[in-house]
């Protein structure tokens, strides 16, 4: 009996300084596509997909982020964990993880990254091989760009950071299937550390020098990274018109006002 997780931790705290020639003055996840806020879009895919409880790791221009959405949209429950100092995103991560209760997996996903992942197949993978958990993987040609990983034969990641200026790799596509003891025994984030926590440098590297499993599932579904105004640009042509349809988020918006 595969266990499907209901909650989704997304990282929208940077400062979205790439993007800010083409979104001047928002964070990433806010930026405007077919006339609504980036993650709007982000989170209608996963509730699709049976989300229902989302914690927004915020930093940068939260207010603008809370102060759209309120405290649900489209049914789902949203809690924010504010960042008074940059954490970085492994420390995002953390902090946000107190926002969750229970035993069951959990999804973590960029706030700047559209992946058409299937989840019914990122959790059979994760179950199958009993992991710690699962990344998302896509396909590139991008030299540098993205996280490139070492796999072994039975998909488990083996590197980090591999491969970054090969012709063609599976790089890392910002969704991840996450057990909550993959993080038991992790110190909570420092808000007086001076250097943050970094997901891809720091943290993960750090689980798998522990020994935890951790495997890649290559999916085949639209990617799309935000961070850089080209891709910002061609969003609207690649997210599904399903979503670019959706009624705008009165509702979420009123909530804010009770």
């Amino acid at each position: 009996m595969h266990t499907t997780p209901t909650s989704a931790i997304v990282l929208a705290g940077g400062l979205g300084t790439r993007l800010r020639s083409a979104v001047p003055d928002l964070p990433k996840p806010m930026a405007p596509v077919a006339g609504r806020p980036f993650l709007a879009h982000l989170m209608d895919h996963w509730i699709g997909q049976g989300i229902r409880h989302f914690v927004l790791s915020v930093g940068y221009r939260h207010d603008a982020i809370s102060g759209h959405f309120g405290d649900r949209y489209r049914g789902a429950v949203l809690d924010y964990a504010v960042e008074t100092t940059p954490l970085g995103t492994g420390g995002g991560l953390l902090q946000a993880a107190r926002h969750l209760s229970g035993h069951a997996p959990f999804l973590l996903l960029n706030g700047d990254t559209y992946f058409d992942v299937p989840l019914a197949r990122l959790v059979e993978t994760a179950e199958r091989h009993r992991a710690d958990g699962c990344f998302a993987l896509f396909r590139t040609r991008e030299p540098g760009r993205y996280m490139g990983l070492a796999l072994a034969d039975d998909g488990r990641i083996t590197h980090l950071q591999a491969g970054l200026d090969a012709p063609e790799r599976l790089a890392n596509g910002g969704v991840y299937l996450v057990q909550p003891r993959a993080l038991q025994g992790l110190p909570g984030p420092d808000p007086l550390a001076s250097t943050p926590i970094s997901l891809e440098n720091d943290l993960f590297p750090q689980l798998l020098a522990q020994g935890q499993r951790w495997f890649g599932l290559e999916c085949p579904g639209s990617f799309l990274d935000i961070g850089i105004p080209h891709d910002f640009h061609r969003a609207a042509a690649v997210l599904p018109t399903s979503s670019a349809t959706q009624p705008d988020d009165v509702h979420a918006r009123t909530l804010v006002h009770h």
